[in-house]
């Protein structure tokens, strides 16, 4: 921690543009991409794609990214010491002492408030949803994110959150199956960032999150492994039972060269720390992203039943 105390800029003022510019850093817009997920009932679901739900979609994609940019802002206040120990997280704004803390948890709670009464707005269930979600990750920030095999639990369990929001705003049907593939691949992406963090680290893991004391590369692979197989092997009954077996039974190709690939970027390339720029920063990952999003969009859209 001495060593990385000297990059901080504790006493040095910082001018309006500058401190809007670290707030909107703060709410990590790069993270977003994880609210996606909420399109996945419009996707996958047998509703159709018109305005209506499109604009509905839209709204709890907007409201996602606020409760979760009051989320980030909760985290990294609780972890601002911590992650002066991280080589990448001490560039984080209130880490790198640049932005100030109260004034970040002023803003995060602002955005707590207006994301709650939009999302009740928009639906008491979905607004019953944002407070679990946010409910959730501070009971993550306070004990869960400690507990060994439950943290990454926890965070897979998020995800399945973003996808049931989708779900609930649109009234739609999604299978159990669908579901147990999202939180299936959410774990295998959390499973990856761990084992990053874990190599990255070495033996200061424990001082950065205390949880990595209790993990090491080989369960963390052998969990990977599981959890890659299991995936595949929902996915591909998911598309046995849905709406469209015929056609979305083309898809599973995809789906096992997207997991391949993305455990190439972990194993060899020593890559995974950062899933959310990961999947578009490879252009493997992206081109699997783009081919899985059109095909499944024509199917749904254009296929008959």
């Amino acid at each position: 921690m001495h060593a990385s105390k000297n990059t901080l800029n504790l006493d040095k003022p910082v001018s309006l543009p500058e401190t809007l510019g670290l707030l909107f850093v703060q709410l990590r817009p790069r993270q977003w991409t994880k609210n996606l997920l909420v399109f996945g009932a419009l996707a996958f679901s047998t509703k159709k794609l018109d305005w209506d739900n499109l604009l509905q979609t839209c709204a709890a994609f907007v409201l996602f990214c606020l409760i979760s940019g009051s989320v980030y802002i909760m985290n990294d206040y609780m972890d601002r010491e911590s992650d002066r120990l991280h080589p990448d997280k001490i560039k984080r704004p209130m880490a790198s002492g640049r932005l100030n803390p109260a004034l970040a948890l002023s803003v995060g709670a602002g955005l707590l408030t207006i994301s709650l009464s939009a999302g009740f707005y928009l639906s008491i269930a979905f607004g019953y949803l944002l407070l679990v979600y946010f409910t959730l990750n501070v009971l993550y920030s306070l004990k869960l994110k400690h507990v060994v095999i439950l943290d990454l639990m926890v965070v897979a369990s998020c995800y399945v959150l973003r996808a049931v929001a989708g779900i609930i705003v649109l009234d739609a049907i999604l299978t159990p199956w669908f579901m147990m593939c999202v939180f299936l691949l959410s774990l295998f992406l959390s499973i990856g960032k761990r084992r990053h963090e874990l190599l990255l680290l070495e033996y200061r893991g424990g001082a950065h999150r205390r949880v990595l004391d209790h993990y090491s590369e080989p369960l963390l692979n052998q969990m990977s492994g599981v959890v890659t197989t299991l995936t595949i092997i929902s996915y591909s009954f998911y598309t046995f039972i849905s709406a469209y077996p015929i056609y979305m039974m083309l898809t599973i190709p995809i789906v096992i060269y997207g997991m391949f690939r993305y455990l190439y970027l972990i194993h060899v390339l020593g890559k995974g720390g950062k899933p959310e720029t990961l999947l578009y920063e490879d252009k493997g990952i992206l081109a699997c992203i783009l081919l899985f999003g059109v095909s499944v969009l024509l199917i749904v859209n254009a296929a008959p039943l």
